[in-house]
């Protein structure tokens, strides 16, 4: 009497296939391994945005700077915290340090939905990069004033006085005056005329002269007063308007 069957090669290969198959069972951990430090990164990720925009709405937005058309008070690669209750132009003062959309005056238009313009808002929401429109310049003159340069000793004449600009990092004489040129600019209603302080390095306004627009940006395009230089922590400090340069 046979006590037991015999052993089937085929259900032997299967049993070992199937014992095989089983082993899949083990390898859905490191899928599994995957998915959570997905699932960690993705929450890092959220954390860093949620934080960075608490400190943005508590402090302001942050510009970076691209270029030094505003030496010496603001150096190429600053980072300066903006005050956004001067958007639109709200209580702007001569002297201010201003961060503007030049889209249309300084810079052509763009389009706002362009992949471009989305990846430098980005860019410019962390404050590691800078858009090609947005521009940080210094409130020269406001509505009702008349800018023209320049006096006989070189400085830049507002509504027919002189202006000290200790700004400028160096002495104004005949020789070497505020700015190069001949020129005035006539400011009307909700118009502003900007300058940078590293005048033979700057566009702005002066660019535009002859132009359509003549060089007056409008109020409404100001993003915000440069307030403080928060990085590279060996620069911070606030971005003053001189006393000599008020209203």
């Amino acid at each position: 009497m046979r006590t037991s069957e015999p052993r089937d090669p085929r259900r032997s290969r299967g049993s070992v296939a199937s014992g095989a198959g089983s082993s899949s069972g083990p390898t859905a951990a490191p899928a599994s391994g995957t998915s959570r430090w997905w699932a960690w990164l993705g929450l890092t990720v959220v954390a860093a945005v949620v934080v960075a925009a608490v400190l943005r709405a508590l402090t302001g937005p942050v510009y970076l700077i691209p270029s030094g058309s505003m030496e010496p008070t603001l150096q190429p690669g600053d980072r300066v915290r903006v005050e956004a209750a001067a958007a639109g132009g709200q209580g702007l003062h001569h002297g201010d340090v201003v961060v503007f959309d030049g889209a249309g005056s300084l810079a052509p238009y763009r389009s706002a939905g362009s992949l471009e313009r989305g990846l430098e808002d980005v860019a410019r929401w962390w404050g590691v990069g800078a858009a090609e429109d947005v521009f940080v310049k210094r409130v020269l003159a406001l509505p009702g004033d008349r800018l023209e340069c320049c006096a006989p000793d070189g400085r830049l004449l507002r509504n027919g006085e002189p202006l000290d600009e200790p700004y400028l990092g160096r002495p104004v004489t005949a020789d070497e005056p505020a700015a190069a040129g001949t020129w005035s600019f006539e400011v009307p209603d909700g118009r502003m005329v900007v300058l940078g302080d590293h005048r033979a390095a700057s566009r702005d306004s002066r660019a535009l002269l002859g132009a359509p627009g003549g060089g007056l940006i409008p109020l409404e395009r100001v993003e915000g007063r440069a307030a403080e230089i928060v990085w590279p922590l060996s620069r911070r400090g606030t971005v003053d308007a001189p006393s000599g340069d008020t209203p």
